[in-house]
């Protein structure tokens, strides 16, 4: 593994499995929310395509996304593992709300100096949201992803439940976090 991807919906812990595999492996971790929002307001990063390509150029690396759509066929054709966070609905969602209540709460800066505010709770993009309701396309779209030729021979790890993610990497190298509980 020197180029991977980490898939799954908002709350299935891509972040978090990419950050803990990234250093057991000593790969590059690189969030591409981070990369994609620029500023206030959630602008988005006039050179995110760019910055992204030039990282997925790389020998070794691991990214915590499908890929918005201006990279994500790039990512998938570059990298040579993809590990699939495909947790229940049940615990995404449980997962999301808390981090979105948590984010909200204590007003925590997230990409761009942005922060999640409660106004944006009702709208339809917010993650909360979003994860209810793209639950179902984004596991179809992982699953053809996985499945298409196009993308051959691109290791697929597929991970149901947040044990048998913590069990996987707790099985990956002995990078500096050996010992510490994976929170994936």
């Amino acid at each position: 593994m020197r180029r991977v991807l980490v898939v799954g919906i908002s709350g299935a812990g891509k972040s978090t499995l990419a950050r803990a595999l990234g250093e057991r492996l000593d790969l590059p971790f690189h969030e591409l929310d981070a990369l994609h929002f620029a500023g206030p307001g959630w602008a988005v990063s006039p050179t995110f395509a760019e910055d992204t390509a030039r990282l997925a150029g790389t020998e070794r690396w691991i990214f915590d996304s499908l890929g918005y759509p201006a990279v994500r066929d790039l990512l998938w054709e570059r990298a040579d593992t993809v590990v699939w966070l495909d947790h229940p609905r049940h615990v995404v969602m449980r997962r999301v709300v808390l981090r979105s209540l948590r984010r909200s709460l204590l007003r925590e800066r997230l990409f761009g100096g942005n922060r999640e505010a409660w106004r944006e709770w009702l709208r339809a993009d917010h993650p909360v949201w979003w994860a209810w309701t793209r639950y179902g396309p984004r596991r179809a779209e992982i699953g053809r992803r996985a499945a298409d030729p196009k993308f051959a021979p691109l290791r697929v790890v597929r991970l149901r439940s947040p044990r048998a993610a913590g069990a996987w990497l707790r099985a990956q190298g002995a990078g500096p976090s050996q010992g510490r509980r994976p929170q994936a």
